[in-house]
């Protein structure tokens, strides 16, 4: 799996500008310099993953949706979970699947 740390640091950047805070005030915030938020903005620093926890405790969001660009409880996320979880049945697990997911469609009140 390829983790995109350019796509990262633009949603980084995207949460901090959404929160009118300026590069200064999140290096304070996480206790980095400008320069290290700027290279992590920019993708050319790659982030651990506890820095990242940071960030999204710091922004206000959920680390997948600074990872994946998708938060937990969207319908997008729970869609591509599925599907991710889905792919990893066994052909009789997947036909089970299916037959519980129509049973709970034909039965919604």
């Amino acid at each position: 799996m390829h983790v995109d740390y350019t796509a990262i640091g633009m949603r980084i950047k995207a949460k901090r500008k959404a929160r009118n805070m300026t590069q200064e005030r999140l290096a304070e915030a996480l206790g980095v310099t400008v320069g290290y938020v700027s290279q992590i903005e920019r993708g050319v620093t790659k982030a651990s993953l506890d820095f990242l926890a940071a960030v999204a405790t710091t922004l206000h969001c959920d680390l997948a949706e600074l990872v994946s660009g998708t938060a937990k409880g969207t319908e997008e996320y729970l869609s591509f979970e599925a599907a991710t979880q889905f792919g990893q049945l066994t052909d009789r697990e997947k036909r089970l699947t299916l037959a519980f997911m129509q049973m709970l469609l034909e039965n919604r009140s």
